[in-house]
């Protein structure tokens, strides 16, 4: 059977997230199964490369299905849209290796953090308002310290409920946008409102209350202050994914573990 890559962007403002829930289709992986389901007239499932929470945008998100019929990528790309409401939209399609699995592939993940520092009234789903002066100078030295492997218990949400709360921070910077300041996260895997906890600590120091070497000392002891500092989910953006490049050995897979009792908690988006 086919299997079919796809590159997705979306506004999450009115979805319950990416994953496809039983409680509800207003999912974006829900509405994108129904529209590839009419176009190919049977069922699909799309596997995606991360799970975004509600409200939560993507930029580039990725996702792969199978299917027993072979279209061309324009057809498939066309014809999707075409089912999809105005806030989905399918930007490429292309068949790939059988054995291309759009999560278990991925090298790294970025996301994006959009704080603004003026009142808008057309960006405000796609935005934090942060009325406070900030210095963009310390936010960018206390988002240094993000990088690296680190135990990110302190800004992670239920971080009990997770196999491992340690992450490797690839790239990590607080920039200057305009009138807003852009967090930019990439990284092997994020935590359940990791990326939303790192941005309201950002803030803090950006706004005075917090010395930039305060993230040091949150990596280093858990803490539950990051969660009083929860950023809202309209300014994050799912960036990018990023595989290995053409040539480069595949990123091993990981063993399924031998079942003794229940399974672990999946997952949940930063």
């Amino acid at each position: 059977m086919p299997n079919y890559k796809l590159t997705i962007e979306y506004d999450g403002t009115r979805y319950r997230g990416w994953q496809t829930q039983k409680n509800t289709d207003r999912t974006v992986a829900a509405v994108l199964e129904r529209a590839a389901s009419a176009l190919f007239g049977e069922p699909v499932r799309l596997i995606g490369a991360g799970r975004t929470d509600a409200g939560v945008h993507a930029l580039g998100q990725v996702a792969n299905f199978r299917a027993a019929k072979r279209l061309a990528g324009l057809e498939i790309q066309y014809g999707i849209n075409d089912g999809l409401p105005s806030d989905v939209n399918v930007l490429s399609v292309e068949e790939v290796d059988d054995a291309f699995h759009a999560r278990h592939d991925a090298v790294s993940r970025e996301y994006e953090y959009r704080v603004s520092r003026v009142r808008t009234a057309f960006e405000k789903p796609f935005v934090w308002w942060v009325r406070d002066a900030l210095d963009a100078a310390a936010m960018g030295e206390a988002a240094s310290q993000f990088v690296g492997d680190h135990d990110f218990s302190s800004f992670c949400e239920n971080p009990a409920g997770q196999t491992s709360t340690r992450v490797r921070v690839e790239r990590c910077e607080a920039v200057e946008g305009g009138s807003k300041v852009l967090l930019r996260v990439a990284a092997s895997h994020f935590l359940w409102k990791m990326i939303r906890r790192m941005t309201g600590t950002l803030v803090e120091v950006g706004r005075g209350h917090l010395a930039p070497d305060a993230v040091a000392a949150f990596l280093a002891r858990p803490s539950r202050e990051p969660a009083r500092w929860t950023a809202p989910p309209s300014g994050l953006f799912l960036a990018r994914v990023v595989y290995p490049a053409a040539g480069m050995p595949p990123k091993p897979r990981p063993a399924a573990p031998a079942r003794r009792g229940p399974a672990p908690p999946r997952r949940r988006a930063p």
